[in-house]
């Protein structure tokens, strides 16, 4: 058990323990401390995009395995809010239809593996489950199996547990979290007083970073087309598209990760949109981290858009220029029965019976008009 983040337990004293006590501190023996699981505040936990850690609840503190738990370890944890943290939570709730609440700044719990070696990713343990004061919390569901065979694990991301926890500063909060033990993993567990963000003020904080300067993206375009000396072919243009793999919409905002060796970029807006329903953090390009804070706006691109409002496509070449790709015009196409063929001359034979064809056809004409001729008179 914890009693404000620190673990606590329960012990029944009896009068021969008090006597024996009382016979080692007339002695003066040192008492040995009691055993502690240990608390790892070394365990950093990654950061997420979308939320701002106000406070620290409970540091990340290993869950311990106890021998006297062969199956199923258990472990309590307590916690309680200051005046100021419950008036934070409390001015930021919202009335969702349906008589649900929903807070802005919220009471977020996480797990994830006892590592220093980097900042840690949400990561549940086997078989997890978890109360606050006694009622039980709904895990995320299971995420379907890479393979055949393979167990199923819940996706890792942290918990709102914020319904379920008194907003008083005068009642502390009680969290069991029960789970199966693994061999060569422990993991840690934390909380947190954080603030939700809006996929709108992430866009706004990547603007204020900056755009990065469009001469290392020349920079980047010449290095991508110099020749190698050991190959056979060379390239000497680039083809780049300016809209977004996403959306399939003209770029607004092109952005794309450090980490990513490809000049495509894609709209930060809507990658920010499909990241607060869904967190993955993948590029759409290359299907690689895509991490937030790795994430640029590329001015080179935000010149070329701002020029060309009325293409889909770009060029670069070897120096770093580019030229709009404009789509070919389709001919007009004619019937060719309306075209006379003039390639191939009429022989003599043939102009010859033409023109005696057009004779015979003009005689026949005026014997028709003969009989209205002859039966006229004339006075």
């Amino acid at each position: 058990m914890k009693i404000f983040g620190v673990p606590f337990c329960e012990t029944h004293v009896s009068p021969m323990t008090t006597a024996w006590h009382d016979i080692k501190t007339s002695m003066n023996l040192q008492q040995p401390a009691p055993v502690i699981p240990p608390v790892h505040p070394d365990v950093q936990m990654k950061s997420l995009p979308f939320y701002d850690v106000l406070d620290i609840l409970i540091k990340p503190s290993s869950l311990g395995v106890s021998t006297a738990q062969r199956y199923h370890q258990e472990k309590y944890f307590i916690f309680a809010l200051t005046p100021q943290q419950v008036r934070e939570v409390c001015i930021s709730r919202d009335f969702l239809p349906g008589g649900r609440r929903d807070y802005m700044v919220q009471i977020q719990l996480r797990f994830c593996l006892s590592e220093t070696s980097c900042p840690q990713e949400d990561n549940y343990p086997n078989s997890l489950c978890i109360k606050v004061n006694g009622k039980l919390f709904p895990l995320p569901g299971y995420a379907p199996p890479p393979k055949n065979g393979v167990e199923q694990k819940r996706p890792g991301r942290p918990l709102n547990i914020t319904s379920l926890v008194r907003l008083s500063s005068a009642v502390p909060n009680q969290i069991s979290v029960t789970w199966a033990p693994e061999i060569g993993k422990t993991y840690s567990m934390s909380v947190y007083l954080v603030r939700q963000l809006t996929s709108p003020l992430l866009l706004q904080r990547l603007r204020m970073k900056g755009i990065r300067n469009p001469d290392h993206s020349r920079a980047l375009i010449k290095e991508k087309l110099t020749a190698d000396p050991d190959s056979e072919i060379a390239t000497t243009s680039l083809r780049v598209s300016l809209m977004c793999p996403l959306g399939k919409m003209r770029l607004t905002v092109p952005c794309r990760a450090v980490t990513c060796s490809h000049l495509q970029c894609f709209d930060a807006a809507l990658y920010l949109q499909m990241n607060e329903k869904k967190p993955t953090w993948i590029c759409p390009v290359c299907d690689k981290k895509a991490a937030y804070e790795s994430l640029i706006i590329d001015g080179l691109f935000l010149e070329i858009l701002n020029d060309c409002s009325d293409v889909d496509e770009i060029k670069f070449q070897e120096d770093g220029t580019w030229c709009p790709m404009r789509p070919k015009k389709e001919a007009v196409k004619v019937p060719s029965q309306s075209i006379p063929k003039i390639e191939d001359p009429l022989c003599d034979d043939q102009i010859t019976h033409l023109r005696l064809s057009i004779d015979l056809t003009d005689v026949c004409d005026l014997s028709s008009c003969a009989p209205a001729i002859s039966g006229s008179s004339i006075d």
